[in-house]
């Protein structure tokens, strides 16, 4: 109970110890106002970067992650989903491999898309003048399902259907209203054109745009063979694989690996993602993103160390007195720290806001698929903790400088 007591004790004579930090940032207000709005303006900048590297980042993972296999095979020439390409004979090959229960071929390709109400109201226009979208394009046996999103699992034997797709309801709006459409006046079904054929959506599904394609439709393989062209049959994008109970993951990995050709590679689902991330952070968006919030992170320590050092040296006649009357450099150095934080926390509150706005008008104008997440909010919040302490630590050295025999001679 004694440490409880002592704990308790300190506690309540740091509370009732007078707020020397709050006092000095609150005795100017124009200034702390200003300083506020300056955190602010970094942590803004920062929230705007990161968000938009998420949605780089997060948004090659979308596939992978709504995969249901426990392996993965992928051409080892590819550096990621969309450039894999190997014959479909090594599925069969690993399908005899101990331990494995199922393989399943996934297709993934790309198609140009007419938006329907475009295609309703100009029937007579050739299709060769008809504009058209990119379409990301997935294809699998109805039979032998890849995915694990329950609403596609659902609604397999409408893949059966010739011509039948499902549509990715969080496509963007250029690809034209298909929810709307089939929502609107009881119609079940909503057709267009994918690659100069005719296809019917008959049904929606969510998965999310990235920065490769605006919109996902998911077919048969005999579907996709239809608008692809058969031969494309021949060559799987992603081989999904099912363990049978109790097989070790990484032993049945290793036996594939080791018994098929070198032109593949097999990956489990962790590292597929990564794969795919690892292959966006070679990108020159990711590089540019990434050095936005480094420019944000600097420009909120030049802020905050301006305010704090301004303050120290306005004040210093005051710490020097602190001082001549025994106070140590630690406990005026804890003042100053105590400032960079009170401005840390209240510059973040109006820069968190802000940024949710601007969130939700990028969502819901530019229709960039980015969200206010607690693990980007907690990452900006401790480069905000973290950008304010290197400001108050650099300030405080005029403070360790400061002489009382100096200031009073």
């Amino acid at each position: 109970m004694k440490p409880i007591y002592r704990l308790l004790r300190k506690i309540n004579s740091y509370l009732r110890r007078t707020p020397v930090a709050w006092l000095q940032l609150s005795h100017q207000k124009i200034r702390l106002l200003v300083a506020i709005l300056g955190v602010a303006f970094s942590i803004i900048l920062i929230f705007t970067q990161l968000g938009l590297r998420a949605m780089l980042f997060d948004g090659v993972t979308l596939l992978p992650q709504s995969l249901n296999g426990d392996l993965y095979i992928l051409s080892s020439y590819s550096v990621n989903i969309r450039d894999s390409s190997f014959p479909s004979i090594y599925l069969y090959q690993a399908d005899a491999i101990e331990g494995v229960a199922e393989t399943r071929p996934l297709y993934v390709s790309s198609a140009r898309w007419v938006d329907p109400q475009l295609l309703e109201s100009s029937a007579q226009v050739p299709s060769q003048e008809r504009q058209s979208s990119r379409l990301q394009v997935i294809a699998f046996n109805p039979t032998k399902p890849v995915f694990k999103i329950p609403e596609i699992n659902q609604q397999l034997n409408l893949l059966s259907v010739p011509g039948g797709i499902l549509y990715d309801r969080l496509a963007k709006s250029e690809l034209g209203d298909v929810p709307q459409l089939l929502a609107s006046k009881g119609r079940g079904k909503v057709s267009s054109i994918l690659n100069n054929r005719r296809v019917t959506v008959m049904g929606l599904f969510n998965l999310g745009s990235t920065f490769f394609y605006e919109g996902v439709a998911i077919m048969s393989d005999w579907n996709y063979g239809q608008i692809i062209g058969t031969d494309s049959l021949d060559e799987v994008t992603i081989g999904v694989i099912s363990l049978e109970p109790g097989a070790d993951l990484r032993a049945v990995a290793k036996n594939i690996s080791d018994n098929l050709s070198r032109d593949i590679k097999v990956l489990t689902p962790e590292e597929l993602s990564q794969g795919e991330q690892d292959y966006v952070a070679t990108w020159s968006q990711g590089k540019v993103l990434n050095f936005g919030a480094a420019i944000g992170f600097v420009v909120g320590i030049i802020i905050v160390y301006q305010v704090i050092y301004t303050d120290v040296s306005e004040h210093l006649p005051e710490y020097a007195t602190l001082k001549a009357m025994g106070y140590k450099d630690r406990d005026l150095s804890l003042v100053v720290l105590q400032e960079s934080l009170l401005l840390a926390i209240m510059g973040f509150i109006p820069g968190y806001l802000v940024s949710y706005g601007i969130y939700y008008l990028m969502a819901e104008f530019v229709e960039l698929p980015v969200s206010m997440n607690p693990g980007i909010a907690l990452k900006v919040f401790t480069l905000n903790l973290i950008m304010c302490t290197i400001s108050g630590a650099i300030a405080i050295k005029k403070l360790r400088t400061a002489d009382p025999a100096d200031i009073f001679y």
